[in-house]
């Protein structure tokens, strides 16, 4: 990536940071990549909520999700319809498009020092968002944004870029089981419909009784 696309690029970000503060568009339970924020302050969020279940005498658990290739699995059209949903139109709308669609990369063998150096054939990339790059882990956000939205049921998220956590908590655990059911199958359905997978090795579910 030359110098001058950095800069445009980070031009890009500025003003689309600006948009989604000023319109408040981002959860704020999402604590990754934003100004002020951190996974400290996710970790004391999640602690924090933990703690006052269990001195309320309830059961407490948790799902802690790990996405299996987050960025690469981003889908370019489902992306555009949610920048859209969120009021991202226009000549800014198309621009951002343009970032996005027809990009075309290929892979070097060998290293450039190398005499065996060679390129494998250009292909173009149909979904993911650029890695290592300004505007990739914005457009993320606006992509995992609206996961918190389809819960019907109380539970306590934390989102920090593609670890997402969830804390339930209930006095009967009977109730408990079924909340947590209920709110694992439509995370998955979520999953699903936006195309992106859950690495179940590195997924993990905590259960906690409080003590007598």
């Amino acid at each position: 990536m030359t110098a001058f696309s950095k800069v445009f690029e980070k031009v890009i970000y500025v003003r689309l940071y600006q948009y989604l503060i000023s319109h408040s568009v981002l959860v704020n339970e999402q604590f990754g990549f934003k100004a002020k924020s951190s996974s400290a302050k996710a970790i004391f969020s999640l602690n924090n909520e933990i703690l006052e279940a269990l001195n309320s005498k309830k059961v407490v658990g948790g799902i802690f999700c790990n996405l299996e290739k987050a960025f690469d699995s981003v889908n370019h059209d489902i992306l555009l319809c949610k920048l859209n949903f969120y009021g991202i139109r226009g000549p800014f709308y198309k621009l951002l498009k343009s970032y996005l669609i027809n990009r075309y990369h290929r892979v070097l063998t060998g290293g450039r020092s190398s005499s065996n150096c060679s390129f494998l054939e250009w292909g173009k990339i149909n979904h993911g968002i650029p890695q290592g790059s300004i505007l990739g882990p914005l457009l993320f956000l606006f992509y995992i944004n609206d996961l918190l939205k389809i819960f019907q049921y109380n539970s306590k998220p934390t989102l920090s870029a593609d670890d997402t956590s969830f804390i339930f908590s209930n006095p009967i655990y009977s109730d408990f089981k079924t909340i947590l059911i209920m709110c694992f199958f439509q995370l998955n359905k979520w999953f699903d419909d936006n195309l992106l997978f859950l690495n179940y090795e590195k997924t993990h579910f905590t259960l906690r009784h409080c003590s007598s």
